[in-house]
């Protein structure tokens, strides 16, 4: 491992900048988050169904929009692809908190339509600053950073909902995530940086021919890395419902907060451990330990009725799991960047984005019914099986692919997958690296 490579990506200004803003904005995205629902359910007096149904819909509208404005990034740039949403996203939240339901529905649909590619932004940003040789590295702290503002936001939203009536809660939280926006429109960051050329021997996506519908760069490989980004979030939705279910069976009910605390927490050091590695295995390698890793916290009860402390044995499992999630979303995009042409990363970390609400979308559900069908062990083994799956088919989709496993041992980063070079200066090293949205 290299832990310089960190001192090395924060001496570097833009990467400094982009995180600070990325976590200002972060915080009080989670933050408005949590405060909507208890808008909804406290202030507007409507169940939690709806509440949930409110947050379905900006899921979807979110999906919707990840390819488009992804694809704004790539052909006009920061400012020109970011100022409509600052204003759609002023006017619908100056309004919407003191709104009777339905139309809050329809402006929540709206703001999401038009929603700031912060995620994607932010991840541009770091792989142009970074360079090729500090990439993962760089996706790895911002994951991490991700996980510190998930841990933050939503207690200092409940905070705020309890300080304050949730209307003017609601319009402080998204308020400052406008704010972040405009911050960055007035920082319009470069979102590119310089590019190797490509091995003589191995033609780049952009080579190949467009078929009719369908852009240039799609092909099986990359299909197959956006499918582990659903799994990854089908199995990490299903870890958290059926952790839920867990303790409440167990009568450990009050222990759901620091259980999903520490899972958090080992999730960050296992993306600061990822991004320091000389080696990165391809996210299909990734998301078959997370989902072994996942298949194994079902031995539960076995461990606990030899060994007691039944919630500790759980704790302890969990735990292991968290080690691979960050670094499974963090190689999804380095393997996304390295399949797709520079000048469409935008787009496609747009997609990356959608498969990521899509997997959320669909492991709540199926997590639900595998807990009602054979209680809590059941979303584990739900999400575990389909993670297997996955990563079954994303590793045939880079076999299928001519040149994709060379691209993805690029992606890597300098020595990675091949043993060359031990500073991580990678003198043969043949590159990229890209985002999720959500």
């Amino acid at each position: 491992m290299r832990t310089t490579t960190y001192r090395e990506l924060l001496a570097i200004p833009a990467v400094r900048r982009i995180l600070l803003v990325s976590t200002l904005i972060r915080i009080p995205l989670w933050a408005g988050g949590v405060v909507l629902v208890l808008h909804v359910v406290g202030h507007l007096h409507h169940s939690y169904a709806a509440a949930g149904l409110l947050e379905t819909v900006f899921a979807v509208a979110l999906a919707i929009s990840n390819p488009w404005r992804g694809r704004r990034l790539d052909r006009v740039g920061l400012r020109r692809a970011v100022a409509p949403s600052l204003v759609v996203l002023a006017l619908c939240w100056s309004v919407a908190p003191w709104l009777p339901y339905p139309v809050l529905l329809v402006l929540v649909a709206v703001a999401g339509l038009f929603t700031v590619p912060q995620f994607s932004i932010v991840r541009l940003v770091l792989i142009g600053a970074a360079g090729a040789q500090r990439r993962t590295a760089a996706l790895s702290i911002d994951s991490v950073m991700v996980e510190v503002s998930f841990m933050i936001g939503p207690v200092l939203g409940v905070l705020a909902a309890t300080a304050m009536p949730t209307p003017w809660a609601l319009l402080l939280c998204q308020g400052l995530v406008v704010l972040g926006g405009a911050w960055l429109w007035l920082e319009n960051p470069s979102l590119a940086g310089p590019e190797p050329e490509p091995a003589a021997s191995e033609p780049g996506p952009a080579e190949r021919p467009r078929r009719r519908g369908v852009p240039a760069w799609v092909d099986a490989a990359v299909i197959g890395v956006l499918l582990v980004a659903v799994a990854a979030t089908v199995v990490l939705t299903s870890e958290d419902l059926g952790t839920v279910a867990a303790l409440r069976s167990m009568g450990h009910t009050s222990a759901i907060g620091w259980v999903l605390a520490l899972w958090g927490a080992s999730s960050a050091v296992g993306g600061i451990v990822y991004g320091t590695l000389r080696r990165h295995p391809p996210s299909y390698v990734l998301i078959a330990l997370l989902a072994l890793t996942t298949a194994m916290v079902v031995l539960t009860r076995p461990i606990a009725d030899r060994l007691g402390a039944e919630l500790a044995v759980y704790a302890v499992l969990l735990f292991l799991t968290g080690f691979f999630c960050a670094p499974t979303i963090t190689a999804t995009v380095g393997d996304l960047t390295g399949l797709v042409p520079p000048a469409r990363r935008g787009e496609a970390m747009g997609w990356h984005g959608s498969a990521m609400t899509l997997g959320s979308a669909l492991g709540a559900p199926v997590a639900g019914v595998a807990i009602d069908a054979i209680g809590w062990e059941g979303a584990f083994l739900a999400g575990s099986g389909i993670g297997f799956v996955i990563a079954g088919l994303a590793w045939l989709a880079v076999r299928a692919t001519p040149g994709a496993g060379g691209r993805l041992v690029s992606a890597s980063g300098p020595g990675d997958l091949t043993g060359s070079g031990s500073t991580g200066d990678g003198a043969g090293d043949r590159r990229p690296d890209a985002v999720v949205e959500g």
